[in-house]
């Protein structure tokens, strides 16, 4: 798959979430057989632009090209000066968010509220285009409701304004995250445009992958809250996807320490403080539905030292490794972000 003039090694994508896809997150993805990873929104908001967070979510220091970043906005003037803002820190790819459910962002009248206005879409679509000499990607949804599904019309859109790719996520903004997602309404689109379609929603397992994509015909898939606790789904996909069977469950050796490296890269990157705080979240997700996960969960959260959760995370694991070599994980509903 192409986007713009980067070949994808292959079709797996990492669905940008807030407050997940952080660098040390997209790097461990890639590492793991994404062939891309969306960053953090990023708003096109310039009063924002230089506090801590949003430069924290514009570094891409040691990451794998290439570098998507996503931004955020309603205003098509601050969108092209927040493309050009993040070409200049590094962005290759750049990818706008007209998907985000949340209340903060469509409060604003950005995220998927924009669906609401097609005529405000087209605007922001071509001053985003113009501004830079990157591709340009989009992230949507099917509508705002289900009475108004205009994923068609956007996309179609999307594809005069010179957008590269589109990302569509099989439900309205209505729906959030609930019930099915909708692969014909993505298998619609995919037959009515030129450019690559990337299909979004509910891909949890690699048999799941290879369904959506004889379903929708789409040209890659994009994983988000599957990928929470268990980045390895993206070389189990690929390996099925190119061979036609699974991959035996990882090892706990293994599972342990891609999380041990993970939380190493995340006290790195955001210091003791927030890191202890922000990986708690990562080993909560990596050890659900494990045997005593609840009490070591419990214990994990009252810890305040980046040393002391790490060294509770070594023991669980060699707890584990006591009594079986692999784990076998039973994937929960989460608070869904993309």
């Amino acid at each position: 798959m192409r986007i713009g003039s980067y070949r994808l090694k292959n079709r797996l994508i990492v669905a940008p979430m807030a407050g997940v896809t952080d660098r040390p997150f997209r790097m461990l993805c890639k590492k793991m057989g994404a062939a891309l990873a969306v960053s953090e929104m990023i708003t096109a908001n310039k009063a924002l632009w230089t506090r801590e967070k949003t430069l924290r979510r514009a570094d891409h220091v040691g990451e794998t090209a290439p570098i998507s970043v996503q931004i955020a906005g309603a205003d098509p003037v601050q969108m092209a000066e927040a493309a050009r803002l993040n070409v200049e820190r590094g962005a290759q790819i750049i990818d706008i968010n007209m998907g985000c459910p949340a209340k903060k962002v469509c409060n604003v009248a950005a995220g998927s509220a924009l669906l609401r206005d097609e005529a405000l879409i087209g605007r922001i679509l071509d001053s985003v285009v113009r501004a830079v000499d990157v591709p340009v990607t989009l992230k949507t949804r099917t509508g705002w409701c289900r009475e108004t599904r205009n994923a068609l019309r956007i996309a179609r859109l999307a594809e005069d304004c010179g957008i590269a790719a589109l990302a569509l996520h099989g439900r309205t903004r209505e729906d959030m995250y609930n019930g099915e997602a909708e692969y014909e309404t993505i298998r619609q689109v995919k037959a009515a445009v030129s450019i690559p379609v990337i299909a979004n929603g509910d891909i949890d397992s690699p048999q799941k992958a290879g369904l959506v994509l004889a379903q929708t015909g789409a040209d890659a898939i994009m994983i988000g809250r599957a990928a929470q606790g268990r980045p390895w789904i993206f070389r189990e996909i690929l390996h099925y996807l190119e061979h036609g069977e699974l991959l035996p469950a990882p090892r706990v050796e293994e599972i342990r320490d891609i999380l041990l490296t993970h939380l190493d890269d995340l006290y790195a990157f955001y210091g003791e403080y927030s890191g202890c705080r922000i990986a708690r979240k990562h080993i909560a997700w990596t050890t659900r539905g494990l045997k005593g996960a609840n009490a070591f969960r419990e214990a994990m959260y009252q810890l305040e030292s980046t040393a002391e959760q790490h060294a509770l995370v070594a023991a669980f694991f060699a707890g584990l490794a006591a009594d079986s070599d692999r784990l076998v994980y039973e994937m929960q509903s989460l608070p869904a972000q993309a």
